[in-house]
């Protein structure tokens, strides 16, 4: 009873508005007549304005014209263009008219756009409330007619449609008779919208029960009313705001929900949700929204996910369809081409890289190269069931998410999307081409159906490689002088993807001995990027443009001739032809001047050293040989190293300090680890493994370490560079740690055992410590005056230290033999040499500290004098016996009286010639 008394109140409402509308327009046209015979005064009194009068108007005017584009927006928008025509008319006939009669102000825009708590509460909320009053008096409606059983299901089900009608019929009634005074402020409360978004309810239900409940429709009918109704509610959104959009969008999402068949049919499903998500977005396009079509990229998404997830085995062709559509439609519909996109010429940078990731339709252009990304790589994926594995729609769409990323800057993220959907796909399908079961036994247990052949994976990588080549050509042809964060990004990716994507492909599928398609790709890639770059400098641009995307596409084209080289070439000849091809790069210099090519050289010394921590033998272990020096070795180290010398030559007056200090540093790199390697080799007899050297080994490499500081302060003194100084004493440093660790303990004969050679003094300990002393004092006196004091100091007290170690060591062998081991214990002869030998060798230090004028050198022979005598009264008068006893103390006495006059000596001439020299 309840449902009818509201029906019956409906209706009633119905009948009293279509005739208050009557009386309403009634009164529009006697307000018309007026408003026409006040315009005609204004024309009449046109000619008596004021100056002052005529200036105001005018500055209203412009203050008109200022008004915002989007107060223009909504139903109401040639009503209210009316409405300020006839208040201009007003207001030039009021001026004209005595001041009693003028009407009252018209309140200004600020004024009109506050809204008080009343408005907001008494405007909007009865709209929202109502309309879902009426689309739930329908259902209850319909629900009473069902439990009393007063009508039939065929009568019920039209009358809800015709209610359904009716409700969009009077939207529309009242959108186009309404007055124009609620226009936009309430333009998301309209009545119009609220009547017919529960109309379209209405109507979606009624076809729902027809076909659900009742059976009168088939599955085929069904969902072609609810697609009409839907897509027609999202043309209907045209008039009835973004809000309206989404309820479209909602019901075109559920349709397939509703409607379900026991054969599914993945092309009716994807066309239906390509051609809603198309209608959507047409509708955004003409309005500018930017949530609705969000959401429909999001729904779309959702709806691949769950088929794809869900469906087995599932068809990626329709998806592929549908997601092409969407990819499509952002990129040349909404946003599309027609978004202003980057930078002006000659913008700061900063402001450019914020403009190209923070554009108005962010959320639009992202959540498309989501869901593209993600269901393309799930195509690939072996956790879901394909009819085929589909790799071929895996390419298509990771290719036209590039593509669209490639027309405008803008939708540069989705550029981005789709190089990480093509690496990790790549990396996915090279994975399951079956090669790397070696490595991870659990692919080995793979599925035959989801097993990528070699050559398919292969064929993708190359594939996509190509492309994003070229789209990173087509950026660099259409604005190479424009939006430079742009054209960087698309120089990067063209420079990066194919190197990444050739490598997993060759690492995975190659064929290590020789691979033809892999090197002819690289070559043909990299000659191709090299022709990029003299293309770029030879157009006509600022200096310096092309500096960025011509460097980053130089380092691409090495990169793919490296991988080219390693496919057609191997061992030696690969690396000797990454060597000869980095120095052409510098070389190249004198051809171009593009700042880069230095930089790709000291890429190629990376590449090298690369490649020889990965194999030291450069050819392999049984391929190297035992002849020393004339191996193997000796090229493939030393030519990259004579190479890297002469590219350091070459570029010498370079401008550029950085990369050639760095050239400097690597060249001499090269030279002391050929040097070392050669040295290990001979030693070694042939074998290069993580085996402790020998003592004659490490003393090799002190004694190159020596030399090489002094060559680099030769070289800095001629040619000042902060390599030589600075990696001169790097390297005297080190070898001073290695004198610490190895030579007094870790290789020290005396604690090793290591025999010392049956020739005295031509033995071990002239290698080991004798000469690496005289190294350290002549590069001492030649750093006087070059270097920093206490580092010129250090090297006088390792020399020093290692004398000592010499003169030690060589009374133990005189007394003990080659085997100087401390298991043999010590002899009275042998303890009273030590002190002897220790006290002649602090005397020859302190006259060789004064000859030199050097304190560090007397001071160290200070130290040694007091080191024998704490020998001799705690070592000496416990140990000895007899004559030796009294001889080992007269002797001292001797030596420290006449140290003492010669201390006297010294400092009293000292005082009159003024200070030495440390």
């Amino acid at each position: 009873m309840l449902e009818a008394i509201a029906l019956l109140a409906f209706v009633m409402a119905l009948v009293a508005f279509l005739g208050g509308r009557r009386t309403a327009e009634r009164l529009d046209r006697e307000i018309e007549s007026l408003k026409a015979e006040i315009a005609r005064l204004g024309r009449e009194s046109t000619e008596q304005r004021s100056p002052d009068i005529e200036a105001a108007r005018t500055e209203a005017d412009v203050a008109k014209a200022a008004e915002p584009e989007a107060m223009a927006d909504g139903p109401w928008a040639r009503a209210r263009q009316d409405a300020h025509a006839v208040a201009d008319e007003t207001r030039g006939a009021a001026e004209s008219l005595d001041e009693e009669a003028a009407p009252p102000a018209i309140p200004s825009a600020a004024a009109a756009r506050t809204e008080s708590l009343e408005s907001r509460i008494g405007g909007r909320w009865p709209v929202w409330v109502g309309g879902l009053a009426l689309a739930l008096g329908g259902y209850f409606l319909v629900q009473y007619s069902i439990d009393a059983g007063l009508l039939s299901p065929p009568v019920r089900l039209t009358l809800a449609a015709l209610f359904g009608l009716a409700l969009g019929a009077a939207g529309e009634v009242i959108r186009r008779r309404a007055v124009p005074a609620v226009a936009d402020r309430f333009r998301n409360a309209m009545i119009p919208g609220v009547l017919t978004a529960a109309g379209a309810v209405t109507l979606f239900g009624v076809v729902y029960a027809a076909y659900g409940i009742y059976g009168f429709i088939g599955t085929a009918a069904a969902f072609i009313l609810l697609a009409v109704i839907s897509l027609a509610t999202v043309g209907l959104s045209l008039l009835h705001g973004q809000a309206f959009a989404g309820l479209g969008l909602l019901a075109s999402l559920l349709t397939p929900l509703f409607v379900s068949s026991g054969e599914p049919r993945p092309w009716v499903l994807f066309g239906f949700l390509a051609a809603a998500w198309l209608a959507t977005l047409a509708a955004s396009r003409l309005r500018r929204w930017s949530v609705v079509p969000t959401l429909a990229n999001a729904g779309l998404g959702l709806w691949g996910l769950a088929y794809v997830a869900l469906a087995t085995p599932f068809e990626a062709p329709p998806v592929t369809f549908a997601l092409l559509v969407m990819i499509a439609g952002v990129a040349l519909i909404w946003p599309g081409l027609g978004e202003r996109d980057a930078e002006p010429s000659g913008a700061p940078a900063a402001g450019a890289w914020e403009r190209l990731f923070k554009p108005p339709r962010l959320a639009i252009s992202i959540s498309a190269a989501i869901v593209a990304a993600v269901l393309a790589l799930l195509f690939i994926s072996p956790t879901v069931d394909a009819q085929r594995f589909p790799v071929t729609e895996f390419v298509v769409v990771v290719a036209a998410l590039a593509a669209a990323g490639s027309l405008r800057p803008n939708a540069v993220y989705g550029a981005l999307l789709a190089a990480f959907g093509a690496i990790a796909g790549t990396w996915s399908l090279t994975a399951l081409s079956g090669v790397l079961s070696y490595l991870d036994p659990s692919l080995a247990d793979l599925p035959p159906e989801i097993v990528v052949p070699g050559r398919t994976a292969m064929l993708s990588a190359m594939i996509l490689s190509a492309l994003f080549v070229l789209f990173g050509a087509l950026v660099l042809a259409r604005r190479p002088a424009g939006n430079r964060p742009f054209v960087v990004l698309w120089a990067g990716l063209a420079a990066a993807m194919p190197n990444a994507l050739l490598a997993m492909s060759f690492l995975m599928t190659g064929n290590f001995t020789f691979d033809l398609p892999h090197g002819l790709v690289a070559f043909a890639g990299g000659l191709f990027l090299l022709g990029l770059v003299e293309w770029l400098n030879r157009r006509g641009i600022e200096a310096g443009e092309a500096d960025v995307p011509g460097g980053l596409l130089a380092l691409g084209s090495f990169g793919l001739l490296v991988i080219g080289l390693h496919a057609w070439t191997d061992g030696l000849v690969t690396t000797l032809a990454i060597a000869f091809l980095g120095a052409a790069y510098s070389f190249a210099t004198r051809l171009r001047s593009w700042p880069v090519l230095p930089w790709v050289t000291v890429a190629g010394a990376v590449v090298v050293l690369a490649r020889i921590a990965w194999e030291p033998t450069i050819v392999g272990p049984g391929s190297l040989g035992t002849v020393p020096v004339f191996n193997a070795l000796l090229p493939g180290y030393g030519i990259p190293a004579l190479l890297l010398v002469a590219s350091a030559y070459f570029l010498r007056t370079l401008p550029d300090v950085r990369v050639r200090n760095l050239l400097q540093a690597l060249a001499s790199l090269f030279v002391l680890l050929t040097v070392a390697i050669l040295v290990r080799h001979a030693m070694n007899r042939g074998v290069l493994d993580s085996s402790v050297p020998t003592l004659g080994e490490q003393a090799i490499y002190t004694l190159l370490a020596i030399g090489a500081s002094g060559i680099f302060m030769t070289l800095d003194g001629r040619s000042p560079s902060p390599v030589f100084r600075y990696g001169g004493m790097v390297l005297g440093v080190l070898s001073m740690l290695s004198v610490l660790a190895a030579h007094l303990v870790g290789l020290n004969p005396y604690f090793s055992g290591e025999l010392l050679g049956s020739v005295p003094f031509f033995d071990l300990l002239l290698i080991g410590y004798l000469l690496p002393a005289i190294g350290y004092a002549g590069l001492a006196r030649y750093a006087r005056g070059r270097r920093p004091l206490p580092y010129v100091a250090a090297l006088a007290v390792s020399g020093a230290v290692l004398a000592f170690a010499w003169a030690s060591l060589s009374v133990r062998r005189f007394w003990q033999g080659q085997n100087v081991a401390d298991w043999k214990g010590f002899l009275q002869g042998e303890t009273y040499t030590y002190s002897v030998v220790w006290l002649v060798l602090g005397v020859l230090l302190l006259v060789v500290g004064s000859r030199m004028n050097a304190k560090s050198i007397r001071i160290a022979s200070a130290v040694l004098v007091f080191i024998a005598v704490l020998k001799v009264f705690l070592v000496d008068m416990s140990n000895l016996e007899g004559f030796l006893r009294a001889l080992s103390f007269i002797g001292l006495g001797a030596v420290l009286i006449g140290i003492g006059l010669f201390y006297q000596k010294i400092l009293s001439g000292s005082a009159g010639n003024g200070a030495h020299r440390a």
